[in-house]
């Protein structure tokens, strides 16, 4: 059983990779079609609300969260941080450069994210450790196997007879270098607003425990927000318009999957193991991407991608190892902790047995009165 408890949050973040990996394919094919990338966002994190609030009316007896002006305005943060910012500017570098620009930048998240909780004092650090040596270097090898991914190419594996019109991405060589450098420039501003999310996770789910009424109030502030967004970046009422199936589809689909669910796994993991090993499998991202591109979208897949990859798991295995050696000495922390406090109770004991006056009878002397 304990084995089960500590793979479950693995597991959970493996599942979430997929479905971001599913939910970038969908969404940069809508923007393709035309869809506005500000409103895309209102009408995901819309949905998101309406499936989660339900159910975490229905499941709120247990925990009994109140929120306090404190709890509002860390979840109002975390919002505009995490959901608006990060998926408009996101969204912005998907269609402006190319999906694989997008994964790969988006593999900077465990970089940023470690060096932040580091600062703040998340995640600890001793350069002595091998814990720690294991966790920066894996963190290294995991960003370098991304960028092997989308900057060596090589011979072809898959795809390669397949002609570039069959793709339905941008040919980036026709847009110019201005607008695939503000793609760029808006895929690390997005990255670097993930990364700030997860650490202030730490502090809203402290103040917020539930995690189901958590994501609740975040896509519905998240939804306030984009609209008062997109009310002043695009006033014309076309551009809320829903044109194909294929964005309705993939609105529902980031908005049920995307949205609802994943806030609530992410707050749950990052409760459990902390914000640097829930951005440590950001880069599975990358692979799980690139297989999809190849199968839907048609997009070939080079040797430097699949050594890129193998990579990814490397550097990622290592990392793993690092923090499951920090969990088993913070579990020896605690019995030590236990066992010192349990001392602390029996000599309290003992001196309080020492001081009584045990010399004087328990029973008062009867006097015989004869």
């Amino acid at each position: 059983m304990a084995s089960l408890e500590y793979y479950k949050p693995i597991i959970v973040m493996v599942v979430l990779q997929f479905t971001y990996g599913a939910v970038s394919i969908s969404t940069r094919a809508s923007l393709l079609e035309g869809m506005n990338p500000r409103v895309f966002v209102v009408y995901r994190q819309a949905i998101g609300f309406l499936i989660i609030s339900p159910i975490a009316y229905f499941s709120r007896s247990k925990l009994k969260c109140s929120i306090g002006w404190k709890s509002f305005s860390l979840i109002f943060l975390a919002a505009l941080i995490g959901l608006t910012t990060s998926q408009m500017i996101f969204l912005e570098g998907l269609y402006l450069a190319s999906s694989s620009a997008a994964s790969a930048m988006f593999n900077l998240v465990p970089a940023i994210t470690f060096v932040v909780a580091s600062i703040v004092g998340y995640e600890p650090i001793n350069i002595r450790s091998v814990r720690t040596i294991a966790k920066i270097l894996g963190t290294l090898v995991c960003v370098t196997g991304a960028a092997a991914m989308a900057l060596i190419k090589g011979p072809k594996l898959l795809n390669a007879q397949l002609p570039p019109s069959n793709s339905l991405l941008l040919n980036t060589s026709d847009q110019s270098d201005t607008l695939w450098l503000l793609g760029c420039l808006c895929l690390f501003g997005s990255s670097c607003c993930w990364s700030f999310w997860l650490i202030i996770q730490v502090p809203v789910s402290r103040n917020f425990p539930d995690h189901l009424s958590l994501s609740a109030w975040m896509c519905f502030t998240a939804t306030i927000q984009s609209a008062v967004v997109v009310s002043f970046t695009d006033p014309n009422i076309e551009a809320w318009k829903v044109g194909s199936y294929l964005q309705l589809g993939s609105l529902l689909y980031a908005g049920i999957v995307g949205s609802g669910i994943s806030i609530f796994a992410q707050s749950w993991i990052i409760q459990k193991r902390g914000p640097v090993f829930s951005a440590m499998f950001n880069p599975l991202n990358t692979v799980i991407v690139a297989i999809f591109a190849s199968i839907f979208l048609q997009e070939q897949i080079y040797v430097g991608g699949a050594v890129g990859a193998v990579g990814i798991v490397m550097g990622l295995y290592v990392v793993l190892w690092g923090k499951a050696k920090d969990l088993e000495e913070l579990k020896e922390e605690q019995e030590k902790q236990m066992m010192i406090a349990q001392n602390e109770d029996i000599k309290n004991i003992q001196v309080l047995v020492d001081e009584s006056d045990i010399e004087e009878p328990l029973l008062p002397k009867q006097t015989n009165k004869l």
